[in-house]
């Protein structure tokens, strides 16, 4: 569906609101800046701030960019003969490969990662997002297999998965700190994608298949 004119005004204006509230964060810290100095550098009202971020924390981890959904929506979205392993593996090739920014691979991350690692809240949030992300993927794989109450099956299977999109971002973090550039840390994850997908098993990476 095309993106209304109304859409991509209010999409434009979160991006301002959370482009203008991190760079503040970077330079002062995240505890240190109030909402009403994100406000007034923004040009805009606190209740309209509230009304496109919730939450101080959602400027820096955006819900639809930070969503505990994103693991159960990519394999709700797969295709047909793809596993639910093989999907995120697939997606998270294309965001490397595309420098996507939901991976932290842009110009200047550091500053930003290094912000939010300082920060004890955005950490919880951080933590918490994973622990959500393995649940929600958890309960989709189980209803989509029509899985037993306590069939510990589709939970083994969301872990493994929630532990290899953890990993990537780890490593991400890892050489985004280091100070490697954008291009040369999505060819080194690539890379060890490839590993990580040799090593699992093949019940994990053809677990849960899409049928035609």
């Amino acid at each position: 569906m095309t993106e209304g004119l109304r859409e991509r005004k209010k999409r434009k204006t979160r991006r301002h609101l959370s482009d203008v509230a991190i760079g503040l964060f970077v330079d002062r810290g995240f505890d240190q800046v109030t909402i009403a100095e994100i406000a007034a550098a923004a040009e805009v009202s606190v209740n309209t701030l509230y009304n496109y971020f919730a939450a101080k924390e959602d400027l820096v981890l955006p819900p639809e960019e930070a969503s505990p959904q994103r693991l159960a929506d990519i394999v709700r979205d797969r295709a047909p003969g793809e596993s639910a392993a093989g999907a995120v593996l697939a997606r998270l090739r294309e965001e490397l490969r595309g420098q996507d920014r939901r991976l932290g691979l842009t110009a200047g991350f550091g500053r930003v990662l290094e912000m939010m690692l300082a920060a004890p809240t955005l950490r919880a949030r951080l933590e918490e997002l994973g622990a959500q992300m393995t649940d929600a993927l958890a309960e989709a794989l189980a209803e989509e297999a029509g899985a037993a109450p306590g069939d510990p099956l589709p939970r083994a299977v969301a872990w493994q998965i929630g532990c290899l999109h953890s990993l990537v971002f780890a490593e991400v973090g890892r050489r985004v700190a280091a100070g490697e550039r954008p291009e040369a840390i999505a060819g080194a994850v690539l890379e060890l994608l490839d590993v990580t997908e040799a090593l699992a098993g093949e019940r994990l990476l053809t677990y849960a298949v899409r049928e035609g």
